[in-house]
């Protein structure tokens, strides 16, 4: 093990951080080591590629979660800021188990905001703030970009063997998306007023 510099001048332990440290890539992005999983290198590429996929989608949207959570107006702003929040920890939970599923699968997961963009095929929002119904519209399209591609990734990596992946994209996935989906859509529904 390398000494650290002050304990080699001094012969005592410091506490002194090592800062400023820099280091070699040890695994490149888009590559999978071996891992013992029963699947086969192709089967765990694929998923990793197409997982990786759904989590640079899926960071985004709950970027735009907590973007319409700050920004909501409105009569309705208690009931939609509340909701949005509790989407965004939703998404935030699948973030986290999209993640972990490349990296079981011995690939490397995106997690750096600039290369999340340069992978996402969600439609970057304007700067500023959004009339509540475009907002909401945002969201469901950002949901129906993600549940094609996790529904096709989950017929495609069953196909592979690969049941572990197919099972997060179905139960965790496609059904959170759903069902976020329904809760957004019902509030852009014109209900007929109610006449005394």
């Amino acid at each position: 093990m390398r000494r650290h510099p002050a304990c080699a001048a001094h012969e005592a332990p410091s506490s002194q951080p090592w800062l400023h440290q820099k280091g070699s890539v040890i695994q490149e992005f888009g590559t999978v080591k071996q891992f013992p999983v029963a699947l086969s290198y192709e089967a765990r590429m694929y998923s990793s590629q197409r997982l990786n996929k759904v989590l640079a989608d899926t960071q985004i949207l709950y970027g735009l979660y907590k973007k319409h959570h700050w920004s909501m107006r409105g009569a309705t702003f208690y009931q939609l800021h509340l909701l949005l929040d509790k989407h965004a920890g939703e998404q935030l939970e699948l973030v986290d188990a999209l993640a972990e599923r490349v990296q079981t699968l011995g690939g490397v997961a995106v997690g750096d905001p600039r290369h999340v963009a340069g992978i996402t095929s969600i439609p970057r929002p304007p700067d500023g703030v959004e009339e509540v119904p475009a907002m909401l519209s945002r969201l469901l399209e950002a949901h129906e970009i993600i549940l094609t591609d996790a529904h096709d990734a989950a017929a495609r990596t069953a196909e592979l063997g690969d049941d572990g992946t197919n099972d997060l994209l179905v139960s965790q996935i496609v059904r959170t998306g759903e069902l976020q989906a329904w809760f957004l859509a019902e509030h852009l529904v014109d209900t007929p007023l109610v006449r005394a």
